[in-house]
């Protein structure tokens, strides 16, 4: 796989929009779920912190991260390019769930902080994907043949003759 500067950094750039739409509608969903389950404070916690702002940032640079990854592995993903970015942060939800263990035991067995954090995993993964897609394209063009192109933009007769 080839690393491409620029589409990475256009990823990153749309996996810390996500995040920050994820952090600015968490007192919504926590009204919705009704759990009080904040991801700023799990990760402040994690990174030995007690700031709200620590947790707000560490919360930007891992949608950065994310996005940064996601944008060099998406296009390569077997599956519509709507469902790739949410299919992606869902797959992470559930692989990382379990670390939720060693940093709050109870949340760890609660549903409705399972069901919020996947609400958000979702929303994030909705979010990163259509970004990602406007900001980098598709990965490769597709090539045109030589008899469908000609010198003045606007393709050649014969092949438009022979296709009749």
């Amino acid at each position: 796989m080839a690393f491409d500067p620029s589409r990475t950094l256009r990823g990153a750039l749309a996996g810390s929009a996500a995040a920050a739409v994820w952090y600015a509608q968490m007192p919504l969903d926590k009204r919705v779920f009704r759990s009080d389950f904040d991801d700023g404070e799990a990760l402040a916690e994690l990174a030995g912190g007690t700031s709200a702002a620590t947790g707000a940032v560490l919360h930007l640079q891992n949608g950065a991260l994310f996005g940064a990854v996601y944008a060099n592995v998406a296009p390569r993903l077997p599956v519509p390019p709507i469902l790739r970015g949410p299919l992606a942060a869902l797959v992470e939800h559930v692989a990382t769930w379990p670390a939720m263990a060693l940093i709050a035991p109870d949340l760890a067995r609660d549903g409705r902080a399972f069901l919020q954090s996947a609400w958000r995993h979702a929303l994030f993964g909705f979010v990163l994907g259509e970004l990602e897609r406007r900001l980098n394209g598709p990965a490769e063009l597709e090539p045109v043949s030589d008899e469908a192109v000609a010198s003045n933009g606007h393709g050649s007769a014969a092949h438009l003759v022979a296709t009749r």
